[in-house]
């Protein structure tokens, strides 16, 4: 039972560990690297809530508050979109942001799956 209760202790912690803080958008701007989820996701609950649609310009990120807008630049090409944080994510390690599948083809990322990109908040 002992052994029970410190395995359980150590999940509870585990998972508090990996909850991020929300930041405030105003002023961030990181590069890192963008990935894409779309078909498999689509239709599923995003952590805002809403309806992941794989058409919609939404991205995912551990740490804006849902609504923030921001813009994602692709280094590699200059191509740009502006995007709505509806989810949390990536749950890759190493990567900064997921964005949805229509962002990933306006961005020319989708043959790749993944592109080293710049994210700055928008401000109102």
């Amino acid at each position: 039972m002992r052994h029970l209760l410190y395995i359980a202790t150590l999940l509870f912690l585990a998972g508090c560990a990996s909850q991020s803080q929300i930041i405030d958008p105003h002023g961030y701007s990181r590069e890192g690297v963008a990935s894409y989820y779309g078909a498999r996701h689509h239709g599923l609950r995003t952590a805002s809530g809403e309806r992941f649609d794989q058409h919609e310009l939404t991205a995912a990120h551990r740490q804006l508050p849902f609504g923030t807008r921001v813009l994602v630049t692709n280094l590699a090409n200059d191509r740009d979109v502006v995007l709505r944080i509806n989810d949390r994510g990536p749950h890759s390690r190493g990567r900064l942001i997921d964005v949805s599948h229509e962002a990933a083809e306006q961005l020319g990322m989708l043959r790749s799956g993944t592109a080293k990109v710049r994210v700055q908040a928008l401000t109102d």
